[in-house]
């Protein structure tokens, strides 16, 4: 199976779709720039659901659900808001189809009297059902989350990266000062790197965007980032202050303690399906998927091998005993007792699919009590008793868990350079890539010119910046620190 995946080294690109093709993950759409996501690519997302989900509860937070459609009227209240989306918008104006001589047709009867958008986000929606929920000091803060699909219309797209119907979460929240909707913002932000780094092993860069990166109609935007293996950076989730601009858009105001009449401070913050994308190019390889344990759908397999009905009979006993102690032990375990494929057949697949252990058992083995266990990435084997076997297996889950996560900080750190000057930054970019801290002046014109010259950007600036004053690389003015650079999905 793994001949079929194209080197990174070769074309990172093809390797990518390779990868996602071969693992199961999804499959392009008979809709364009939407893909079918399939079992293997959706229980890594119910995992992810189930991961952040919990971490969002422990913070207080509520799940509800919200309509798909959104007048058009809403999305022209906020005046960024709108700018930001307006290109991105599928608009429905009619209602009905009839029956024409060449099948169906738009009924032109049903045209709407206000056309609706398909969500693109959901911030005008929900801020308008918040003024109705929110009168009161004592209705604060409110803390909701939804899980949902939403559509951009994106003409460039790649299976999970960028598609135009995506999954998500997006959290919106509504506080009774600005201090509280601050903390808010940064405490997502915190929850989203923590599970960048612990679930998926992927270390992760967080910091604010610039004005030209931020969010449409946010005040602030803070990131994650995260360093892809060919040196390209990923967006992997944001977290905005939203200040009062919708509350005021939407007129949602609250009476203080005093009687007086305030309007409330907003945060809203999100993660998609982008981050199948991002685990799939922080850990696999030119055999395939390489997925942490903690998000593997299958933590470990089972393989049967077998010559003869008898050998078959001891071997599948003996496989099928090591079932329930590992998931007693709370390990996610497949038996594949498959008997129209061969062993070395189920050995391929689940090594393109990323099972991080992989236990094989034969006829020796039954003799032996013993167990072979393969770890999917380091390729090791070796050879261990049955007793408390799910022990070992346990230790050697974390062990890959943690070594993942090393070997991508190693690597980040590693495609980390500085430059001093322009052309040194360009020469960085051309020949090695990856992030890049420099000087910038602060200017949007000069933000633009960069990554016209490029096609690098302004990933993000330092959260807390300590002063390291410098010039900028481009004009020499002044510049109070570093800012951190690269190229990007």
């Amino acid at each position: 199976m793994a001949k079929k995946i194209t080197a990174r080294s070769k074309d990172y690109s093809q390797w990518y779709l390779d990868v996602v093709r071969e693992a199961q993950l999804a499959s392009h759409s008979p809709v364009r720039g939407c893909m079918v996501i399939k079992p293997n690519g959706y229980e890594l997302w119910e995992n992810m659901q189930r991961g952040l989900d919990g971490m969002f509860k422990e913070t207080g937070h509520r799940n509800a659900y919200f309509p798909l459609f959104i007048p058009k009227s809403f999305l022209s209240k906020e005046a960024q808001h709108v700018e930001g989306f307006a290109k991105e918008c599928a608009v429905i104006t009619h209602s009905r189809l009839v029956n024409t001589d060449d099948g169906v047709g738009v009924d032109p009867a049903s045209k709407l009297e206000e056309e609706l958008i398909v969500r693109p986000t959901s911030e005008t929606i929900i801020w308008d059902t918040y003024r109705d929920w929110i009168q009161s000091y004592r209705d604060l803060p409110v803390l909701i989350n939804q899980w949902a699909n939403v559509v951009r219309w994106e003409m460039r797209t790649r299976l999970f990266l960028r598609t135009m119907e995506f999954l998500w979460q997006e959290g919106h929240t509504a506080h009774a000062t600005e201090e509280d909707a601050l903390e808010e913002a940064h405490r997502m932000l915190e929850v989203y790197r923590t599970f960048a780094e612990d679930y998926m092993a992927m270390p992760v860069e967080t910091g604010v965007k610039t004005a030209s990166e931020r969010f449409a109609g946010a005040v602030e935007t803070f990131c994650i980032e995260a360093m892809m293996q060919d040196g390209k950076a990923l967006q992997a989730g944001t977290s905005h202050f939203l200040g009062q601009n919708f509350a005021k858009a939407f007129d949602v105001r609250f009476q203080d303690q005093d009687g007086k009449e305030k309007y409330v401070w907003a945060t809203s913050w999100g993660v998609s399906t982008r981050l199948i994308g991002g685990l799939i190019m922080t850990h696999s390889d030119d055999n395939g998927l390489v997925l942490p344990p903690r998000l593997a759908p299958v933590q470990v397999v089972i393989v049967p091998i077998w010559r003869n009905d008898d050998e078959k009979s001891r071997v599948m006993e003996y496989g099928n005993s090591l079932l329930a102690p590992l998931r007693d032990a709370g390990i996610r375990v497949r038996f594949d007792d498959r008997e129209q494929y061969k062993p070395g057949w189920k050995f391929a697949q689940h090594e393109v699919e990323g099972t991080p252990l992989r236990l094989a058992v034969g006829p020796r083995d039954v003799e032996n009590d013993k167990v072979e266990i393969a770890r999917r990435d380091t390729m090791e084997k070796e050879l261990t008793d049955r007793q408390n076997i799910e022990k070992k297996v346990r230790e050697l889950l974390d062990t890959i868990q943690s070594d993942l996560l090393s070997a991508a900080r190693t690597r980040t750190r590693e495609q980390t350079r500085t430059a001093e000057t322009y052309d040194e930054f360009k020469q960085i970019l051309d020949s090695e890539g990856g992030f890049i801290y420099a000087h910038w002046d602060g200017t949007a014109e000069t933000e633009e010119q960069i990554k016209n010259d490029t096609k690098a950007t302004i990933r993000c600036l330092p959260l807390k910046p300590e002063k390291n004053p410098g010039k900028c690389m481009v004009t020499g003015k002044d510049s109070p620190y570093p800012v951190l650079f690269a190229r990007s999905y």
